[in-house]
């Protein structure tokens, strides 16, 4: 079976939200600053939230373990 577009774009979100959560306190351990650790994580997590569509998305077309 395979995933929506739509399916996919909100699992990598999902998984995203899950990855902020972790990554701002980590930022404020070593930044010191809530503002900064916020900015360094929203950035990066929205950068990776495209990447991980397009990882789904090409994974679907590979058969391999199927």
């Amino acid at each position: 079976m395979v995933d929506s577009r739509a399916r996919s774009l909100i699992k990598s979100i999902v998984w995203r939200i899950a990855g902020i959560v972790l990554l701002i306190p980590l930022g404020y351990a070593f930044t010191g600053k809530w503002t900064e650790a916020s900015a360094i994580a929203m950035t990066f997590h929205a950068i990776r939230v495209v990447m991980y569509y397009f990882h789904e998305r090409a994974w679907e077309r590979v058969r391999w373990g199927r």
